[in-house]
């Protein structure tokens, strides 16, 4: 075990070194390539998915760990999630990999599949006690790993249910959707839902439809379509074309296109089309027609075909590869008598040019990107192909200067942001809504400060108020023309705001009050008057809290007859810094 842990951090080192020459331009004059790229990480094959990933960071945005599973306690009545990355990889911590991808700045958004009985999901999404409780485990596992949000994919429903299901199944899984999504949203986190392709409604043709595209569009922020196994059972492509096209179509005719993403598979079936002779015992039940297709990787398919002389040619009508070969199967019979058979096999997958072709979608409707299952299965033209699309389609990048007039200010005062906003060739990017946010210590997401709009010239400026120490940046969205602009960050310090009213005078040997307040109003702060004694500053004995409206009134007595100096002091606390009042001079007489 500890062998295989240095193997899978030794691949991930090594895919860490490549990324300064994977992610820079070709040259000054290139924006770096459109990052079209999102696709899973399965627990059980982490060792070439997360590498991939790393070393094609320049295409890549964010990333679904396939590390989940609901399931449903029968006994208990109770459901949960199952976490299947740690069993398959007891001796490398779930830590190891999600420090590497979030150091690589990927949004991680893991997958959780349905791992019920048939018909179980259905059912709990009907009763809103449980269809909650589901909500609640999700939301659970998002705050507890600070998840970028979550994918669903809950493929039950298609596979397993039946379609006699669908019309009762699909107002309860809009139902979760939205109520999902609302929580999800309410911690700013996304969610993401995969599921096979459904067509226009009003087509001969519907698709699964019970995942319920159009109720469910407004909710969702993202849609991961399955475009492939188009053919299992028979011989044939895994998505062709204008089928994966026909989908896309009408996915951007009920939702905005950024939302859309093509899926792309990254292995290929290879199916038993005839056989001649009596296949041996051991393969007789699988070397059949008819029987299920094997698969293969991607990055396999040149060598399959070698081995048996066969040349994969390219379908121009389904825009994937294809060939076919036979292979001898010798062995005995279940009698033991020797014995040979031939099948004649059949295979298709998609290679560089087929992922291509589907990368061009992207473009054509200006979809969101493309979804691969999974990454490490590709060939390495395969995502050089993606990389030579995205760059023809690369937004222009969005330089921000931005500035703080103050970085430490007292309570209740504003800073002024300003910041300006131009592309590459310094021209000013116009009429850009800008979103000033800000991030406490504790805090793990941007929150909202103020917005505004970029002038003619493309400058921001704002006052803004900040009501406790955080770090401030500038931000605008992404569109297609344009790369997101993110500022520096700018750690402002916020001291509390300390009030004080002291009398001109007292007498020698009485008392008086010193009274005052801090904001925010706050209970508990403790203050103290100190007396400046000779060059030091001597605190005097008596501590005070303040009250619940943040006021507090200190007794000074025993004081000689002259002139002293005093000042008021509100010690820190885990929030907030030592704050201290302006000298104040009583005369004592």
């Amino acid at each position: 075990m500890a062998n295989a842990r240095r193997k899978f951090l030794s691949l991930v080192a090594v895919a860490a070194l490549f990324l300064p020459l994977i992610s820079a331009p070709v040259s000054a004059a290139d924006n770096p390539p459109r990052k079209i790229m999102t696709g899973w990480v399965p627990y059980y094959s982490m060792k070439t998915a997360l590498p991939d990933v790393l070393n094609n960071i320049d295409l890549i945005k964010e990333v679904m760990p396939f590390w989940y599973t609901l399931k449903f306690n029968g006994k208990t009545k109770e459901t949960f999630i199952a976490d299947l990355y740690a069993p398959a990889n007891p001796s490398v911590p779930i830590a190891e990999p999600l420090a590497a991808m979030r150091n690589a700045g990927l949004s991680i958004i893991p997958t959780i599949t349905d791992g019920t009985d048939k018909l179980v999901l259905a059912g709990l999404l009907k009763n809103p006690t449980s269809r909650t409780q589901i909500v609640n485990a999700v939301m659970n596992l998002v705050r507890t790993n600070n998840y970028d949000g979550i994918d669903l994919d809950f493929e039950g429903f298609a596979f397993v249910d039946g379609n006699g299901t669908w019309t009762s199944t699909a107002p309860s899984w809009v139902a979760f959707v939205k109520e999902l999504s609302a929580a999800l949203h309410a911690e700013n986190k996304l969610l993401s839902v995969s599921t096979p392709y459904v067509l226009n409604p009003n087509d001969a043709q519907k698709g699964y439809f019970v995942y319920a595209w159009a109720q469910i569009a407004s909710s969702i922020d993202k849609l991961r379509i399955m475009t492939y196994d188009y053919s299992v059972a028979k011989v044939g492509p895994l998505g062709p074309i204008t089928w994966a096209e026909r989908t896309v179509q009408y996915a951007v005719s009920i939702m905005p296109a950024s939302k859309v993403f093509v899926g792309v598979p990254g292995y290929g079936r290879d199916w038993v089309t005839a056989v001649t002779g009596v296949c041996p015992a051991n393969v007789v039940n699988t070397i059949k027609v008819g029987a299920k297709a094997a698969t293969f990787v991607m990055r396999d398919a040149q060598a399959l075909a070698a081995t048996y002389g066969a040349v994969p040619t390219y379908d121009e009508k389904f825009g994937e590869m294809t060939f076919s070969y036979q292979k001898v199967y010798n062995g005995v019979t279940a009698t033991g008598l020797s014995t040979s058979c031939t099948a004649s096999r059949t295979a298709w997958y998609q290679d560089a040019r087929g992922w291509a072709l589907r990368a061009a979608l992207v473009t054509k409707y200006r979809i969101g990107g493309i979804t691969a299952w999974t990454f490490g299965m590709e060939e390495p033209l395969a995502m050089e192909s993606i990389r030579q699309v995205a760059k023809a389609i690369a937004p222009d990048q969005v330089n921000v200067t931005a500035a703080i007039d103050k970085s430490t200010i007292e309570y209740g005062n504003p800073i002024t942001v300003t910041a300006t906003f131009t592309i590459k060739d310094k021209s000013p990017v116009v009429g850009v809504p800008v979103r000033i946010e800000g991030k406490s210590a504790g805090d793990s997401n941007w929150r909202t400060l103020a917005t505004v709009t970029t002038g003619i010239d493309g400058k921001i400026e704002k006052a803004v108020l900040v009501g406790k120490s955080t770090a401030v940046r500038v931000y605008s969205d992404s569109t297609w023309e344009r790369s997101e602009g993110v500022s520096s960050e700018f750690p402002i310090t916020v001291n509390r705001l300390l009030v004080v009213a002291a009398p001109g005078t007292m007498k020698a040997q009485g008392s008086t009050s010193i009274t005052g307040n801090i904001r925010p109003r706050t209970a508990g702060a403790s203050v103290q008057v100190e007396k400046l004694v000779g060059k030091e500053w001597k605190p005097l004995d008596q501590v005070v809290l303040t009250d619940a409206q943040g006021n507090f009134s200190l007794t000074l007595a025993g004081q000689q007859r002259g002139v002293a100096s005093f000042r008021v002091t509100v010690a820190s606390d885990s929030l907030w810094n030592v704050v201290t009042s302006p000298i104040f001079n009583i005369i004592v007489r």
